[in-house]
């Protein structure tokens, strides 16, 4: 597989591995914490792979820890008090950009969590499709403590997760989520020794990149779509799904596959 995908900042690196490509934040002197430049070149990269031809994507961070937000002395999500003549409204805006690139990537997403999560940090792992994460890792939504109201997808991503009332009591508090916690709560799909993260991981998204890609990606668009559709829509956009299904090389391989008792080998055509 030849992705093709530029290295936009030397801080946010991809590697591939077969049809999985692991995107990682290299920042580990700040904990991953991001600038801005950080977040506008993992926005790009997550564009560019929605064309690849990657069939999964792990987002992790370097050294231990995942993110810890915004890098504010260099430009991050919500930097210190502007001049009068500025605005950081186009600036969040742009950042806004960055989470739908994670958010509506039509290649499925896997956070691979260690270590530090807050802040724009955790929403950047919530915009991923699925959370692993190590027993070691910490969660918060610290805004709060920061001055500052939820951003970086939060008001949406949080309340989507895990409902209202326990979203505005992490917002409200900023407090500290553990591993076990983030479990309980439905913050992260699992959670795993330190040293069977990456194996862990592997495990899912091999499991993912295995699949039909076309017909995943319509269900990743479905069941995003679906908090905010009726059911009369929701079959409706399942039946102009399965229309492009059936006529797919992916469809004939499987059907084969289940005759000669084999797995099937999906091509994404």
């Amino acid at each position: 597989m030849s992705i093709g995908v530029p290295s936009y900042h030397l801080k946010i690196r991809m590697t591939e591995d077969g049809h999985v490509t692991t995107v990682t934040i290299y920042n580990p002197e700040a904990k991953n914490a991001c600038t801005g430049d950080m977040w506008v070149a993992l926005g790009a990269t997550f564009r560019d792979l929605a064309y690849s031809g990657t069939r999964a994507v792990v987002l992790t961070g370097a050294g231990g820890e995942f993110c810890a937000g915004a890098d504010l002395s260099g430009g991050g999500s919500a930097p210190a008090p502007a001049e009068p003549a500025e605005h950081i409204l186009p600036g969040m805006r742009v950042l806004a950009d960055v989470v739908l690139a994670v958010h509506d990537c039509p290649v499925p997403v896997v956070a691979k969590v260690d270590g530090l999560c807050v802040g724009a940090g955790f929403g950047l792992a919530l915009a991923a499709d699925m959370i692993w994460c190590s027993e070691r890792a910490r969660f918060s939504a610290i805004f709060a403590k920061r001055g500052l109201s939820l951003d970086f997808g939060t008001s949406w991503l949080l309340r989507q997760r895990i409902g209202v009332h326990t979203a505005k009591e992490i917002a409200f508090t900023g407090r500290i989520i553990s591993a076990p916690e983030a479990l309980g709560l439905g913050l992260v799909n699992a959670v795993v020794p330190p040293d069977d993260l990456d194996g862990a991981t592997l495990e899912i998204v091999s499991a993912i990149a295995g699949g039909p890609p076309v017909a995943l990606s319509m269900t990743k668009r479905q069941l995003d779509n679906a908090a905010h559709a009726s059911l009369a829509q929701a079959l409706e956009a399942e039946a102009l799904a399965q229309s492009v299904n059936v006529q797919t090389d992916d469809l004939r391989e499987a059907l084969v596959a289940y005759a000669e008792r084999r797995p099937p080998n999906f091509s994404g055509r």
